[in-house]
């Protein structure tokens, strides 16, 4: 229940910041992104029309905060800093497809009696069943 009421405060004053011309930037101790998430919080209070902020994680008081000042969010890497690449995210059914399949071929090798392959499968079976639980969870 006080997530439905999060998202829906959360969605209204999204709205309401896009509407809103870019407000002056004052200056801050450190840069946003290396700011804890009470100060970020502290922040996001003096902004007119949030709510709940006390219930937000910092990543959505941060996104709050640069729509209201007009932030651009930084794509670009840091010098020596590697860009992480996501992967694609496949869907549950996908995942449970592979993994059948790679149950039918374990199931080939125990006959062959390669124990090595077949453990080797099976890792890939265990690997696939928790990308699964984190498909579903998020």
């Amino acid at each position: 229940m006080v997530e439905e009421m999060t998202e829906a405060v959360t969605e209204e004053t999204k709205e309401e910041i896009k509407e809103k011309p870019p407000v002056k930037v004052p200056e801050f101790k450190k840069p946003l992104d290396k700011m804890t998430a009470i100060e970020l919080k502290e922040v996001a209070m003096e902004i007119p029309g949030v709510a709940g902020v006390h219930a937000m994680k910092k990543a959505e008081v941060l996104s709050i905060i640069k729509k209201y000042y007009g932030i651009e969010e930084e794509g670009g890497t840091e010098k020596g800093k590697k860009k992480k690449v996501q992967k694609k995210a496949a869907s549950v059914q996908e995942l449970k497809a592979k993994m059948v399949q790679l149950r039918e071929k374990r199931k080939t090798v125990r006959s062959g009696r390669d124990r090595k392959q077949a453990d080797i499968l099976r890792r890939r079976i265990n690997r696939l069943k928790k990308q699964t639980r984190k498909a579903v969870q998020g």
